[in-house]
C-alpha cells in the first residue's frame, strides 16, 4: 500500500499544481454561490419587515460564509490526506468527518446569528427544532463539498494512473522496437564479416580493407543518428546509402541502384533499419547470385494518407529461393511494424516483370 501511495503522489507538480488551480476556482465561486444563494432565499424576503437588521444579517452572511469557506478548506485537506488508502477507509472517513464539520458548521451559524443579528448570547435561547432544521443544511452543505473534492482526487488518480500505464506501455513497445532492431545487427555483422573474410581469402586485401572502413562508418552513423526506436525517412535512406557503398566495393559496377522518393515523405516516421535487411536480401540474391550483376529499385510516396516504400530488384531465383532467403529479415520487419504501428501495416511480396522479387510496404503515413 505503501508503494502505491509513493508511485500516487508521483504525478508530478504540474498535476498537483493544476489540482489546486481547480480547487481554489472551485472553493470561492462556489462559496460565493453560496452567499448569493442563502441572500436571495433567506435575506431579501425578509427586508420588508420593520424591525429587520439588515446589517446584522450582512454581516453575519459574511461571517456564515468565511466559516463555511474555512471548513471545507479543512475538509480538502483532510480528503487528500486519506484519498490514498483501501476505498472503504475513504469513504469511512470521509463521511466521519463531513458529518462533523456540518456539525460545527451548524454551530457557528446559529451562534453568530443569534450574536451578529440579535445581540444575544451565542448559545441563547437554543431549541430542538430550530437546531435541527438548520443542521439539515448545514450537513447537506458539507457533504456536498466533501463530494465534490471526492471526484475531483479521484479523477486526478485515475488520469495520473492512465498517464503512468500509457509511459509503461510505451516505454514497453520501444523495448521491443529495440530488441528486434538488435536482432539485425549481429544478422547483418555477420553476413559482411563472411564477406570480408571471403575478400582476404581471395588474397584481395585493398578491397577488404576498405569494406571494414565503410562497414566502421556504417556502424558510427547508426549509433549516432539512429539510437532511437523510431527515425525518419531521410535518415533511414541516408543509412541505406551507406550500407550500399560498402557493398559497392564488393561488387562493383555489378550492383546498380535507383531510388526514387517523393520529397513529401521524408520526413515520414518508420522503424530504424526497416530497409537494411531487404535491400541485404536483394543484394543476396539480385547481386551475389548473377555474374552480370543486377539493379536494385527503391522507391517511396504517399497513397491515401499511407506511406508505400518498395524495395524491387531483377534476380532470377525462383520465388520459393527467395522468400525463403528473408528468414530474420523480413520476421523481423513484420515484427517490428507490428508494434510501432499496432498491426497497422501492410507487407507484400510479388514478382518483377524482371523475374525478381519485389517487397511492398505500406504502413500510417505519420510525421
Amino acid at each position: 500500500m505503501e508503494d502505491h501511495k509513493e508511485s500516487t503522489l508521483e504525478l508530478g507538480p504540474q498535476a498537483f499544481s493544476k489540482q489546486s488551480h481547480q480547487f481554489w476556482t472551485l472553493q470561492i465561486t462556489g462559496w460565493l454561490g453560496y452567499a448569493v444563494v442563502v441572500f436571495l432565499a433567506i435575506i431579501r424576503p425578509q427586508m420588508a419587515l420593520q424591525d429587520f437588521n439588515f446589517s446584522g444579517q450582512i454581516l453575519n452572511l459574511v461571517l456564515e460564509t468565511l466559516s463555511g469557506f474555512l471548513l471545507s478548506y479543512l475538509q480538502w485537506q483532510l480528503i487528500r490526506k486519506i484519498v490514498h488508502l483501501p476505498l472503504r477507509k475513504t469513504l469511512l472517513y470521509s463521511f466521519v468527518s463531513a458529518a462533523t464539520f456540518g456539525l460545527l458548521f451548524n454551530v457557528i451559524k446559529l451562534s453568530f446569528y443569534k450574536m451578529v443579528v440579535y445581540q444575544q448570547q451565542w448559545n441563547e435561547a437554543w431549541n430542538t427544532l430550530e437546531f435541527g432544521g438548520w443542521l439539515l443544511f448545514s450537513l447537506t452543505t458539507m457533504f456536498v463539498w466533501t463530494s465534490i473534492y471526492f471526484i475531483m482526487l479521484y479523477n486526478t488518480k485515475l488520469q495520473g494512473e492512465h498517464e503512468m500505464l500509457l509511459r509503461a506501455q510505451t516505454a514497453t513497445k520501444d523495448a521491443q522496437l529495440q530488441m528486434l532492431r538488435y536482432q539485425l545487427n549481429p544478422h547483418f555483422m555477420f553476413n559482411t564479416m563472411n564477406a570480408i573474410s571471403t575478400l582476404i581469402y581471395k588474397n584481395e586485401n585493398d578491397t577488404a580493407n576498405e569494406m571494414l572502413d565503410k562497414l566502421c562508418e556504417f556502424f558510427r552513423y547508426s549509433l549516432d543518428k539512429n539510437d532511437k526506436s523510431k527515425t525518419s525517412l531521410q535518415k533511414e535512406l541516408e543509412l541505406i546509402e551507406l550500407y550500399l557503398s560498402i557493398e559497392k566495393v564488393r561488387f562493383g559496377n555489378r550492383l546498380d541502384v535507383e531510388i526514387e522518393v517523393c520529397k513529401s515523405v521524408l520526413f515520414c516516421h518508420v522503424p530504424c533499419m526497416l530497409l537494411q535487411p531487404l535491400v541485404e536480401n536483394a543484394v543476396k540474391y539480385a547481386i551475389e547470385l548473377r555474374k552480370s550483376g543486377g539493379k536494385i529499385r527503391i522507391s517511396a510516396k504517399k497513397v491515401a494518407e499511407r506511406l508505400t516504400i518498395e524495395v524491387a530488384d531483377n534476380g532470377q531465383e525462383s520465388q520459393s529461393k527467395v522468400s525463403d532467403g528473408f528468414g530474420i529479415g523480413l520476421s523481423n520487419t513484420k515484427a517490428r511494424l507490428s508494434t510501432m504501428f499496432n498491426g497497422d501495416y501492410d507487407v507484400i511480396i510479388s514478382d518483377t516483370e524482371e523475374g525478381g522479387t519485389t517487397v511492398s510496404i505500406s504502413i500510417p503515413f505519420e510525421k
